[in-house]
């Protein structure tokens, strides 16, 4: 399957078909609903008919469910703390359509804690051209099975030191104004990131995933550039953080201009700790000309890069500015080829058992944890936004347990 087939209408069906739900026919708008607070519901043929009037009267630990259907300039602000919001029914899909919250956004978020469901955000726009499908500003924000396509930002969070967001088995996809300035996904100095279980691409000459928060967890994802894509860096943490990024499918397309893949402090350490950890990831570079799949600054506290699988023209670490190459901790890091693959030209990066049993058996180091969290995977990412835990140990250096003949 190709990155735009994943757009028709019956694969974004699919993305949000997971959140429907019983609806309650007629006007009625208020019922029970989770943590103590109110269900509220929007649709055509509810009380409620827009999500801006659903914002304006939440309140503390409300749900709000979404019927099916589009909903074109209906932006909202959210300032109330324990909110769910899902769409229900089918898809659910916001398109901007011009419009946007404070010149910010489709949605901005600033309550306490928020959870996102099931909801497509589309088409972006601001005056300042870093709209985003979420502006996220404060609190904490869960985003669940939820797509962002054709913005300027998919989410933009701002820089409080007490936010954190989480995002599971969502999907980041041609987002971009062009400048280099806006990103599928941009965090800033917030104080936790954890993205699992999600599908980043083709992000408009910005990068897939940006981090400026004090911890990242970036774990079974996939981040491919894929034909077309022109994203910059796959992943960046330019004020560098603790940064956990473990069991991702990290790919760059052969059009960027970045010879980097993954970058770490590029713009100074701005948190009293700055720690990379870098395990059991599948890195493949297609740019013809080579470069490297990491770039770290000086001056970084600690790095660990072990059992990853390396395809390209490309070395691990870059010495470029200053920084030392083979300064970190390097384990059972293999390159392979591209007969190492099941099918590298349709993107299935499965290793070939074939492969494994001559070339690979035995080379997986071991691993060991950093701050109490384990650098061995225990899921791996099922394309599209889905994760599976693992029947056992790791037994491959790399994303992908599973083998191919």
């Amino acid at each position: 399957m190709n990155a735009r087939s994943l757009f028709s209408g019956f694969a974004l069906a699919a993305l949000l078909l997971s959140g429907s739900s019983a609806l309650a026919a007629g006007p009625a708008q208020a019922a029970s609903g989770a943590d103590g607070g109110r269900l509220l519901r929007v649709g055509p043929g509810q009380a409620l008919r827009t999500i801006a009037a659903a914002a304006a009267q939440a309140r503390d630990g409300d749900t709000i469910e979404i019927e099916a259907g589009d909903y074109a300039a209906d932006v909202a602000v959210w300032t109330r703390d324990r909110l769910t919001v899902r769409g229900v029914g089918g898809r659910v899909r916001l398109l901007a359509a011009g419009a946007s919250a404070e010149d910010k956004a489709i949605w901005v978020v600033r309550g306490g804690a928020m959870t996102v469901e099931n909801i497509a955000f589309s088409g972006a726009r601001v005056s300042g051209r870093n709209g985003a499908g979420i502006r996220f500003e404060k609190g904490r924000l869960t985003v669940r099975n939820c797509l962002f396509e054709d913005n300027e930002n998919g989410i933009l969070t701002s820089n409080d030191p007490d936010a954190e967001l989480e995002i599971e088995g969502s999907e980041f996809g041609h987002n971009g104004a062009g400048d280099g300035q806006s990103h599928n996904l941009y965090v800033g100095n917030i104080r936790r990131l954890k993205v699992s279980g999600s599908y980043f691409h083709h992000a408009r000459v910005g990068h897939l995933l940006k981090s400026r928060a004090a911890e990242s967890v970036v774990e079974y994802n996939r981040l491919t550039d894929e034909p077309g894509g022109r994203a910059s860096y796959e992943l960046e943490f330019p004020g560098g953080g603790v940064a956990y990024v473990i069991g991702n499918l990290i790919e760059q397309g052969a059009q960027t201009e970045n010879p980097y893949m993954i970058s770490f402090g590029s713009e100074g350490y701005r948190w009293p700790r700055n720690e990379l950890y870098l395990s059991a990831n599948t890195l493949v570079d297609e740019r013809p000309q080579g470069g490297y799949f990491l770039r770290v600054q000086p001056g970084v506290g600690r790095v660990r890069a072990v059992n990853n699988l390396l395809f390209g023209r490309s070395a691990l670490e870059t010495a470029t500015e200053g920084a030392a190459a083979g300064t970190g901790e390097y384990a059972g890091n293999v390159k392979v080829d591209a007969g190492a693959f099941a099918q590298l030209a349709s993107q299935d990066y499965r290793l070939r058992k074939r492969i494994v049993d001559t070339r690979l058996f035995g080379k997986l180091a071991v691993p060991g944890a950093a701050n109490g969290v384990e650098l061995a995977p225990r899921r791996e990412y099922v394309h599209p936004r889905q994760m599976r835990a693992l029947a056992g140990a790791p037994a491959v250096p790399g994303a992908l347990q599973g083998l191919a003949p």
